[in-house]
């Protein structure tokens, strides 16, 4: 069983109010919760409290046992001090990507015309 972190929609037509839960991964995204994590009020002020809450010790908690946040979650919890912003562990950065000095010039480019690589 996959265990997602994301948002369900609660609130009405024009006026979304999303609560933070716990689900597995196949369920419907209004459907059943393992458990409920905090809310996001995305009408809500800026600086207002009531823009977002989340128990941080569960989520803590539930990102250790291997839960998965969704974007918009990993983003809030970026907000929230939780998650940092680096790129994610399934797209991996090729090593050699910032220690390349040829202007630009992808090393397949530079075989491909036949130029010497050094």
């Amino acid at each position: 069983m996959t265990v997602r972190i994301r948002l369900a929609r609660f609130g009405r037509t024009h006026r979304p109010f999303y609560r933070v839960v716990v689900i597995d991964s196949r369920t419907a995204r209004d459907g059943k919760n393992l458990e409920v994590l905090g809310f996001y009020n995305p009408l809500a002020g800026k600086d207002d409290e009531k823009r977002m809450a989340l128990k941080l010790e569960r989520v803590k908690y539930w990102l250790s046992v291997g839960a998965q946040p969704s974007e918009t979650v990993e983003s809030l919890l970026a907000r929230a001090g939780l998650v940092t912003d680096e790129a994610p562990l399934d797209q991996e950065q090729p090593a050699n990507a910032s220690q390349n000095d040829d202007n630009g010039v992808s090393p397949e480019a530079i075989f491909s015309i036949g130029l010497q690589v050094n």
